[in-house]
């Protein structure tokens, strides 16, 4: 078994940063040969808020995985989350080229550029122009159209776009760690990569990954995604309820999530109680589990709410029949599924990232699905030889000069 690359994964979240490195050898495989996760306090909402303390962070996650690999990382596929993140469909067309009419990857690169031609407001990148599906000479459907003859190819891609000011951010974040950004991916994207199933891509299916400060969602039919969103809440919010409702400190509602959140917690008995500094006085005072889930359950089911108003506005319903998909750290709480289930009325799951091999210990989790996700688009791209770089959009010399006439007039 030879190996063929070494790849590189970072998620930047709101509650932690991780690095995985993961080995494809020539027969597909691939194996994670390092790790490294790093709490962080720079990113809020999926969007880089503290420059240096999000740096800090990169850092210690890519030195961490250095020593766990032996390697030195130079470059990472990256992911992005954030409200700022909107997507659209959008079709091509070209006359198929060359003497034979016989479809070309340039004929398929030439269609996918017209398609990426749409109008949006110049504070704002292009991160995917991602292929749904072909139409060659009205047959509709087609999924690989190469060597097929043709005359006219038509091509309908989901493009997805960014705050430009967000992405910059998060990239000059990355080189300052020491990593060139070899891809930006949404969040969504990656994690769908990770948990989701072949046969639920083709019959339709929701996937949303319930981080600490987003949850971000992505909706699939006929194999590919059609439409992605983030919605501005996520695990933090939860903790933040428990704090208002019961009156004590984000650490202490924290730690009450965790230990009436679990699984075995949801078990026990409802008058279970735990001790609870309160804001006012600063004196401890019981807390009754059943308080706790019943704030838990109110915000998630707010959540599942706000997830069914973006599946029914973007998608009828018998085009999703395979459901939700429920992944990220969020998710693993207790009783989710259940929630979600009584809440949309349709089949729900929570899923951890399959795939992969390697040190996968305690990584087999919906709380690493991105990252494993990253991983696997990364090893997708160097087996089709589709590996882009990120660069940002050319600088304009007028808007720079501009800039630097406001930075002396205003110091």
């Amino acid at each position: 078994m030879e190996l063929e690359a070494v790849l590189v994964a970072l998620d930047v979240g709101t509650s932690k940063v991780v690095v995985l490195v993961g080995e494809v050898t020539n027969d597909g495989t691939l194996d994670i040969i390092g790790k490294g996760t790093v709490s962080t306090t720079g990113v809020k909402k999926g969007l880089v808020n503290n420059m240096d303390h999000s740096v800090d962070s990169i850092t210690s996650a890519i030195e961490d995985a250095d020593r766990l690999s032996g390697l030195t990382l130079e470059a990472a596929y990256v992911g992005v989350g954030g409200d700022h993140l909107e997507s659209l469909n959008s079709k091509g067309t070209v006359a198929v080229s060359g003497a034979h009419r016989e479809v070309t990857r340039e004929d398929i690169e030439r269609a996918t550029e017209v398609a990426r031609a749409v109008t949006i407001p110049s504070n704002r990148e292009v991160l995917h122009v991602l292929p749904r599906d072909f139409t060659v000479d009205g047959q509709e459907g087609v999924k690989d159209p190469e060597g097929m003859s043709a005359v006219r190819l038509e091509v309908t891609t989901h493009i997805v776009h960014g705050g430009a000011t967000a992405l910059q951010n998060l990239t000059r974040c990355v080189r300052r760690a020491g990593v060139r950004p070899d891809e930006l991916v949404v969040s969504s994207v990656a994690s769908g990569e990770a948990v989701l199933s072949e046969t639920e891509r083709e019959l339709g299916v929701a996937v949303a990954d319930i981080g600490a400060g987003t949850t971000d969602i992505a909706l699939y039919a006929e194999g590919a995604p059609f439409y992605t969103s983030v919605i501005p809440l996520g695990g933090v919010n939860v903790t933040n309820d428990i704090a208002i409702g019961l009156r004590t400190t984000l650490a202490a509602a924290e730690q009450l999530k965790l230990q009436f959140g679990s699984r075995e917690a949801r078990d026990a008995d409802p008058s279970t109680e735990a001790e609870v500094e309160i804001i006012d006085d600063g004196v401890a005072r019981p807390a009754r589990k059943g308080d706790v889930t019943e704030i838990i359950d109110a915000r998630m089911r707010e959540l599942f709410e706000k997830i069914g108003e973006e599946m029914s506005e973007n998608a009828t319903a018998h085009r999703l029949p395979a459901g939700l998909v429920l992944t990220g750290g969020a998710a693993q709480a207790a009783n989710t599924a259940e929630l979600a289930r009584d809440v949309l009325q349709i089949p729900v799951r929570v899923a951890a990232p399959e795939g992969i091999g390697g040190l996968t210990d305690h990584l087999l989790t919906p709380q690493y699905a991105t990252a494993i996700g990253l991983l696997l688009w990364a090893g997708n791209d160097f087996v089709t030889g589709e590996q882009q770089r990120y660069e940002p959009p050319p600088r304009n010399p007028t808007t720079d000069r501009f800039r630097e006439i406001l930075r002396k007039v205003f110091p």
